[in-house]
């Protein structure tokens, strides 16, 4: 009876978004599904199934591409990233969301800049400058590269968090004797931990896959694994294709069990929910 009142036209464009999701999805879970398959994969050359099954392409790709210190790599410039952006971002959100200066719009600007502008653009001069600075192809310099855009993204994300947050709640805290480090800890943090915990969830995720800044900077021990993967992929001499491919693997899986620890303290449905409840 409703499919009877529904106008075609609508049915149709429905019909049309579904099967795009569909198509989507079986495209995407079919290049996983092939990369997984051929990670352990004999020999596989023109048939739907491999010859036979092996695990020894992951043992391989852990001594060839020597991925115990990329990962140990990754984890120290996601972990640095992650703490610095919040550190930072933090505090100069609520410093732009709280406080009138003449010069507000153009620092809004100057943070919008890094994340409109493709990294290549500036990724190649910030290189330029760690080098010089003799940080170029070390792990602060790749740390201190993906701070760039990272500290705004944080900074934009937690703005309209603050600004929801009534001020009044601050102007008590201060009448019984706070003061702002104070207010700022006991106060606001409590109240913006979903929000600081959304937008490090972001910034993590963003770091993992990170690739234009980390590679302009890095150096043969300061590589994290997504630049790993790109030279096992393009760097000269002959390499298995199902030993680049188990890398691949332990990158998704890599990204999919920092994604899992970071989900375990932040809910994005929670986040929607307490924003919705400050606002009334």
């Amino acid at each position: 009876m409703f499919a009877a009142r529904t106008p075609l036209s609508t049915r149709l464009w429905v019909a049309g978004v579904w099967l795009f999701v569909a198509f989507f999805v079986v495209n995407l879970f079919g290049l996983i599904g092939s990369v997984l398959t051929s990670s352990f994969a004999t020999r596989w050359l023109g048939t739907w199934l491999p010859a036979g099954f092996t695990t020894k392409w992951y043992f391989a790709a852990w001594d060839e591409f020597q991925l115990g210190d990329v990962l140990w790599v990754t984890f120290q410039v996601v972990g640095s990233v992650v703490a610095l952006s919040g550190l930072v971002g933090v505090p100069a959100a609520y410093a732009l969301a709280r406080r009138e200066f003449p010069a507000k719009k153009a620092v809004m600007l100057l943070l919008l800049l890094p994340l409109l502008v493709p990294p290549v653009t500036y990724g190649i001069p910030l290189a330029t400058v760690l080098y010089k600075s003799g940080l170029g192809g070390s792990l602060a310099g790749v740390i201190l590269a993906n701070l760039v855009p990272t500290v705004p993204f944080v900074v934009l994300v937690m703005i309209p968090f603050i600004e929801q947050i009534d001020p009044r709640i601050e102007a008590a805290a201060r009448v019984f004797g706070a003061s702002t480090p104070k207010v700022f800890v006991y106060v606001l943090v409590p109240i913006l931990l979903p929000g600081v915990l959304a937008a490090l969830l972001l910034v993590l995720v963003r770091t993992i896959a990170m690739f234009e800044l980390t590679f302009l900077v890095a150096g043969p021990g300061s590589q994290t694994l997504v630049v790993a993967l790109y030279y096992a992929v393009f760097a000269a001499g002959v390499r298995a294709v199902q030993s680049i491919d188990a890398m691949a693997v332990i990158y998704m899986i890599t990204t999919l069990v920092w994604l899992i620890i970071a989900l375990r303290f932040v809910n994005p449905t929670q986040i929607v929910a307490r924003a919705k409840r400050s606002n009334t």
